[in-house]
């Protein structure tokens, strides 16, 4: 792979991994492994739970 190419590639892993775009494949990932009889969330749906999860998660006063 040339120079180029390896910068590339760097470029678009940390892009993915800032935006969040990769955690849905590590999701996928694991749930293949755990759960390989359910079927798998769509991208939407993750991202729906995920963020529901976020505010559930989140303290409920500033201090």
């Amino acid at each position: 792979m040339t120079t180029v190419g390896k910068l590339l590639g760097a470029v678009r892993w940390y892009v993915r991994e800032v935006t969040g775009e990769a955690d849905y494949d590590r999701y996928c990932e694991r749930h293949r492994h755990h759960h390989p009889h359910v079927p798998l969330p769509t991208r939407r749906e993750f991202q729906r739970i995920h963020t529901a999860r976020r505010e559930l998660d989140r303290p409920s006063r500033c201090c």
